[in-house]
């Protein structure tokens, strides 16, 4: 029995009915290609969901991982403590913008911002506010896939609308209308506004993905917009929330989304590329005014506690992951691939069925009327020799920051192909 025979007796893959099709096996991955066990090379578009940004196998991160597993793979991290994560939680508090006191360290991105939302509704409590349990966001957003994430993601247009009747209500505005580079006006966040004023004392929390607003649709938004939410919750009094899971380390060209707005959050969430793609991890990082709050409350500690939580392995690949950030010319790098994207993505705009195409930092979108049909459009990529995955109305790219100019090409080549031949024929 082929492996991919026993894939699909046994294993259930991500979004996804419980026999996954099609699928390919990947054996091997080394800078910014993928191995089949067929022989093939594909060039990975996607740095695998985000993540791997110095591409695979990067020998600074394997060399990091390495020492570390002959020290200590894991110890739990209730009552125990590491260098690989205290170097890395004074390490995230130095480098995000704000004034952060603490990390929280887990293991997922949708875990990260539990944590998040926890922390807000404990902060409150512990001021003795316990009206406070609804959060504000944006239409268009995705947070995560666990139960407390789902319930801020977009209700109506989001992946979890089936489990609609099972979440937590919460509070949405309109999505930023308002593109990433067009001129600002304060109607754009007049809903945002009123909805926050008039529901001020239910209010735990506002969260939003700074810039960009990733799996709830790949829309990229003024920083205005972000700026004058930190102004409103600033003048309600309500902490910010900023999912930087997919925008932190330098996806945007800045470091972090929020700093194309110069603004900072009281709660950050960070995860996909903390580690390069190596190993999971993520992060929440609290304000020196939350945690002195809950510190001085009831019960005083965070009710939350991960088995693998500051896993030492994971830890020591994010630091690896910081030094070569710190070292490396990403910026440029960064720069060069949107400029890239955007002169060979444009002609898409001219294809049947093309909505949109649009362009930051290391990320491509072409948008279409309809979803794609990926039992088709998948394995035509494959065929091209490029790896990407396109969901519902987009097809995009999020390549790794090391990708060469000529790898970049055959990326978009091969968008612009499939859509004209295979998703419009």
């Amino acid at each position: 029995m082929s492996m991919l025979e026993r894939d699909r007796r046994r294993v259930w893959h991500p979004y996804s009915p419980p026999q996954a099709g099609p699928l390919f096996e990947v054996v091997a991955a080394e800078g910014v290609r993928l191995s089949l066990a067929d022989g093939r090379e594909l060039i990975d578009g996607m740095s695998s969901w985000w993540a791997a940004i110095h591409g695979y196998r990067h020998p600074v991160i394997e060399k990091a991982v390495a020492e570390q597993l002959e020290r200590m793979p894991h110890a739990m991290f209730g009552g125990l403590t590491h260098e690989p994560a205290v170097r890395l939680c004074e390490r995230l508090v130095e480098w995000a913008p704000g004034n952060f006191e603490r990390v929280f360290l887990s293991d997922s991105g949708s875990v990260a911002v539990e944590v998040a939302i926890k922390i807000a509704l404990q902060y409150w409590m512990a001021r003795g506010e316990f009206g406070r349990q609804k959060l504000l966001t944006v239409r268009g957003g995705y947070h995560g896939d666990t139960f407390a994430t789902m319930a801020v993601c977009d209700p109506v247009n989001g992946m979890h609308e089936l489990f609609g009747a099972n979440l937590k209500s919460h509070l949405f505005a309109e999505r930023p209308a308002c593109r990433f580079e067009e001129p600002f006006e304060e109607r754009h966040i007049e809903d945002f506004a009123r909805t926050l004023r008039s529901h001020r004392r239910e209010v735990a929390a506002v969260i939003l993905e700074p810039v960009v607003q990733g799996a709830g649709g790949m829309w990229f938004y003024s920083p205005v917009y972000l700026r004058r939410v930190r102004e409103l919750c600033d003048e309600m009094g309500v902490p910010l929330i900023l999912d930087e899971i997919a925008t932190g380390f330098g996806r945007t060209g800045e470091m972090f989304g929020s700093n194309h707005a110069e603004v900072s959050a009281d709660i950050l969430c960070l995860g996909k590329a903390l580690t390069g793609g190596t190993l999971t991890l993520a992060a929440t990082l609290v304000s020196d005014e939350i945690c002195g709050v809950i510190a001085e409350g009831e019960p005083g500690a965070l009710m939350h506690g991960p088995t693998f939580m500051g896993n030492p392995l994971a830890c020591a690949a994010a630091g690896a992951s910081l030094d070569l950030l710190e070292t490396t010319p990403w910026r440029n790098a960064v720069k060069s691939i949107e400029a890239q994207l955007r002169v060979e993505l444009e002609p898409c705009r001219t294809l049947p069925g093309v909505a949109d195409v649009r362009t930051l930092g290391a990320i491509g979108v072409v948008e279409l009327a309809e979803p794609v049909d990926m039992a088709k459009v998948q394995p035509a990529f494959v065929e091209r020799g490029v790896w990407l995955r396109p969901f519902g109305r987009l097809v995009y790219a999020m390549p790794p920051y090391v990708i060469s100019p000529a790898d970049l090409s055959a990326l978009t080549g091969a968008i612009r192909s499939v859509l004209a031949e295979v998703h419009c024929a």
